[in-house]
């Protein structure tokens, strides 16, 4: 199997686009679909301040270093969870590419803003803790970018990511979710940051493939608490389709997109507002944030006598 491009032995097989690539050229490839995908969905421009969102494992560390090498204005944030172990180790590859790329990176600990880690505010108000932990970082890269004046906050969300979230949201019919799933969200009221995912055609498979040319040192582990999570089972089928039939994936993600008008009218009529709390955004009195902080918090009810 040769590169497409220098006609050398290629290392790197990718198979939606049925071409194959050596190292070099595979790494140049790589960052041609992320400034392409950046400039398609006119997601932010190298004069803006662009925060990207990282966990420590190869999407987001591969994302990060992919917009310092493409000239971006780029400063990180690691959100630490506080689940024991993982969340170190997490926080420890994060602090490694911050090292040595040189570029700035912010740690806000779940624990210290909160007074409870994510395992512990999903044990103490009984959910489930990647409903927690999403709630809860969406949240807060919302908040620090609004108040560190970034324009953008980017994530790593890969095609695999989109296009298992658009079955989930199909197979269920979730038409406010559909609505709002796009690699550019703009932002709908003026604290709200616009979110963007400059990796959504570029499949898991190719940014590990980017993260071990580069030697990027990544978490390989999953989060403990993502086992049985219905996203791995729609990435499994999807997967099995992908086997069979190269390319169904950008082809299902694609496709959505150029009919997303389809559900654009789904949000309409709610009304955004101030928390009377916090001040973040919500569509009631008090943010979904406030209100688990409160229950999480609140001094545990005495039996009627």
């Amino acid at each position: 199997m040769l590169c497409k491009v220098c006609r050398n032995k290629a290392t790197v097989e990718v198979r939606q686009h049925n071409a194959a690539y050596c190292n070099s050229c595979f790494v140049n490839y790589f960052l041609k679909q992320v400034q392409r995908n950046i400039q398609a969905q006119k997601m932010f421009s190298p004069q803006d301040r662009i925060l990207v969102v990282v966990s420590g494992g190869k999407d987001s560390l591969s994302l990060w270093d992919a917009l310092i090498r493409l000239g971006y204005r780029v400063t990180a944030l690691y959100l630490d969870l506080g689940i024991d172990g993982y969340s170190e180790r997490s926080g420890e590859k994060c602090r490694a590419l911050a090292a040595r790329t040189g570029t700035p990176l912010h740690i806000v600990s779940i624990k210290e803003e909160f007074g409870l880690s994510v395992p512990e505010l999903a044990r103490k108000t009984r959910r489930i803790p990647c409903a927690v932990c999403g709630r809860i970082k969406r949240y807060l890269f919302n908040k620090f970018a609004l108040e560190g004046g970034f324009d953008v906050v980017a994530t790593g969300h890969n095609l695999d990511d989109e296009a298992a979230a658009l079955l989930g949201n199909l197979l269920h019919w979730q038409t406010g979710y559909l609505a709002r799933q796009e690699p550019n969200l703009p932002a709908s009221h003026p604290k709200l940051i616009r979110k963007v995912k400059p990796l959504y055609t570029l499949t898991e498979r190719e940014c590990l493939a980017y993260a071990l040319i580069q030697q990027i040192s990544y978490l390989a582990e999953d989060c403990p608490y993502a086992e049985g999570a219905t996203s791995i089972t729609y990435k499994e089928a999807l997967n099995h389709i992908e086997q069979a039939a190269p390319g169904t994936k950008l082809a299902f993600f694609k496709g959505f997109l150029r009919h997303k008008d389809l559900f654009k009218n789904q949000e309409d009529g709610l009304e955004l507002k101030e928390c009377s709390r916090c001040g973040q955004i919500t569509t009631g009195d008090v943010c979904s944030v406030c209100r688990l902080r409160e229950k999480a918090t609140a001094p545990p009810k005495r039996p009627a006598s």
